[in-house]
Parts: C-alpha cells; structure tokens; sequence
C-alpha cells in the first residue's frame, strides 16, 4: 500500500473568507501561527486574527509588533465579544458560496465542521482532498469507509494509508460496504474477527465474493 504524500497548502494567498472559516472552525492552534507566518504583508489578515478570541497571546503579541500597535491591543479577548460578521452565516452557508480552489484550501486544514460539510460537496475531488487533512481523526475515517454514499476513489484513498489499516474498526467498515471492490476487500478478510466473519457471511448488502471468501475462511477455522 503506498501513502500518497500530503498537499500543500499556500496560506500567503488564502482569501480573507477562507482564513475566516479557518479560525472559525479551529482544528490547531498552530493554524493561527502558520497563517500570521504566511501573512506578514497583509495587515487585514493580521487584524483578523488579532481579533479572533481564539488567538493565543503569543501571536497576538507578534501580529502587534508588526503591525505596531499598543500592547494593550493583544490581550487576551474573551468569547463573549465574539466575531459577529463571522458566525452571522453558518459554515455550511459560507462553504456554499466558496470556489471550487477555495473548498479546495479549507479541505487541507479546515476543522471538524468544515471537513463535514466538504465531505459531501458535489465535486468529487474537494470531497477527496479532505482525506488528506493532517487533522482528519480515524473516527471520520470509518465513517467515511462505511458510508455508501463514499466514492470508490475514496476507499482506494484509505487503503493506501498504513496508519489507518491499522484500526480494526476501519478495516471492517471497507469490508463491509458495498461500494468497495471485491478486490480490495476480499485480501482484508483474514484479518477479521471469526464473529465479524460470520455477519458478512449473512450480509447480503456485500458481493457474493466477499461472502463466499467469508464462508471459506470460518470453515478453515473451525477445521472443516
């Protein structure tokens, strides 16, 4: 299985309406460093974070000093003032109004929301490149190898990360959906649970090879 290496992500030209979502829906803290980092010549994006509530104190402290503000202006500022023109729109309602480069940005580094809703953006490719979002957690990962409505391109996606063929609940959820090829899912049988065996066995959702191949592997088992 070969892992595909990640995409990378250009912070330096990320409109403001991305950088928004992004510490709207925050996965990292890091992501506040890295965009303050890529984002030197642009002080509406500077201010931006300044004013996120979210901001560590040490990037506040930073953005300041370049911008050459008062100290007082990177203090802590507390969740109650909030970000108004931000969370006036939902993150589904933004996303929408997104082009397809932009989808394309937030899919690397956006946050839990975020990935969620472009997961089922009609554009197979922006649903595909959440995938390699560094942040993605193994529980979004089953959810997507069990998920029917998953592209075949997103399975031969999961298959080639080793990491994630490592978690049993992954591998039975590939398994166990109908979209995976026989090919791919046939090879991983072995590696299940005799009791995980034997419900493929019955499920006949799955292709007849998958159930055939279960069927012979619980008879070597019990030696017959």
């Amino acid at each position: 299985m070969e892992e595909q290496r990640p995409l990378e992500l250009d912070l330096s030209s990320a409109p403001k309406e991305v950088i928004e979502l992004l510490v709207e829906d925050v996965s990292d803290s890091s992501i506040f460093e890295d965009i303050v980092k890529s984002n030197f010549k642009r002080p509406e994006i500077l201010k931006l974070i300044l004013e996120c509530p979210d901001t560590p104190l040490s990037v506040r402290q930073q953005i300041a000093e370049v911008l050459k503000l008062p100290v007082k202006t990177f203090q802590k500022i507390e969740k109650t003032q909030g970000k108004p023109e931000i969370r006036a729109q939902t993150i589904y309602q933004k996303i929408q109004g997104l082009s397809f480069s932009e989808k394309r940005l937030l899919a690397l580094r956006g946050g839990r929301e975020v990935r969620s809703v472009l997961l089922k953006d009609p554009n197979k490719e922006i649903s595909l490149t959440v995938l390699e979002n560094p942040k993605i957690t193994e529980t979004e990962v089953e959810l997507i190898a069990k998920s029917r409505s998953s592209p075949e391109e997103a399975i031969r996606k999961i298959i080639r990360k080793r990491e994630w063929m490592k978690n049993y609940s992954i591998v039975l959820a590939l398994v166990s959906n109908p979209k995976t090829p026989p090919g791919i899912g046939m090879p991983l049988l072995s590696g299940l649970k005799t009791k995980d065996l034997m419900s493929l066995e019955k499920n006949k959702n799955v292709s007849e090879a998958i159930r055939s191949s279960a069927r012979s592997l619980l008879r070597g088992r019990k030696g017959l």
